[in-house]
C-alpha cells in the first residue's frame, strides 16, 4: 500500500469517528425542538436524518462551524419546509406546517399556545429557550441578523403572555 492511500484511507476513518460522535451526541438536540417547531414526530425524524446524511457529506467543511447542531438543524427545517410545500402542491388541502398535528407535550396549555405562533417565531423560541441557545447561536444557525431573532423573541413572547394568561 502506497502512503497516499495510507493517508487517505487514515481521513476516511477519521471522518467516520468524529461524524459518529457528533451524530451520538447531537441527534437529539436536533430531533427535539424540531419536533416542537413543525408539531410532526415523523417528519422531523425524516428531516433529521437527511439534514445529518448533509452533514456527513460535507463533513470536513461543518465539523469546523462554531454551531454545528444549529446548521444541522437549519437544513432539517428547511429540507421540511419545502418537503411540506411540495406536498401541499401535489396534494390539494394537504395541511399547512402549522396545522400539522401535534406530538403529545408535558404541557398541554403551553404546546398549544406555541402551535398558534407562525413558525418563525415558533422556531426561535423552541431554539432559545428549549435548547437554551444565546441569541447569537440561534441567528448563526437560522442564518438571520441577531435583530431579527430579537424582534421574533418579543413578539412571540409577547402574544404567548397573551395566550397563557
Amino acid at each position: 500500500m502506497d502512503h497516499a492511500a495510507t493517508i487517505g484511507s487514515y481521513q476516511v476513518r477519521t471522518k467516520h469517528r468524529e461524524f459518529d460522535e457528533f451524530y451520538r451526541s447531537s441527534w437529539d438536540d436536533v430531533y427535539r425542538p424540531l419536533v416542537v417547531t413543525l408539531r410532526d414526530p415523523e417528519l422531523a425524524c425524516e428531516a433529521v436524518e437527511e439534514a445529518m446524511t448533509r452533514a456527513y457529506r460535507s463533513w470536513w467543511k461543518v465539523r469546523d462551524f462554531d454551531n454545528q447542531p444549529g446548521w444541522v438543524y437549519r437544513v432539517a427545517l428547511n429540507w421540511a419546509t419545502s418537503f411540506l410545500r411540495r406536498t401541499r402542491r401535489e396534494v390539494h388541502g394537504a395541511h399547512p406546517i402549522d396545522q400539522v398535528v401535534a406530538a403529545p407535550q408535558p404541557d398541554f396549555d403551553l404546546c398549544s399556545a406555541l402551535g398558534h405562533l407562525d413558525v418563525k417565531y415558533r422556531t426561535v423560541v423552541v431554539l432559545r429557550y428549549l435548547l437554551d441557545w444565546s441569541k447569537d447561536d440561534v441567528a448563526l444557525a437560522l442564518d438571520i441578523p441577531n435583530g431579527t431573532v430579537k424582534s421574533r423573541l418579543h413578539r412571540a413572547l409577547r402574544t404567548l403572555r397573551k395566550e397563557l394568561t
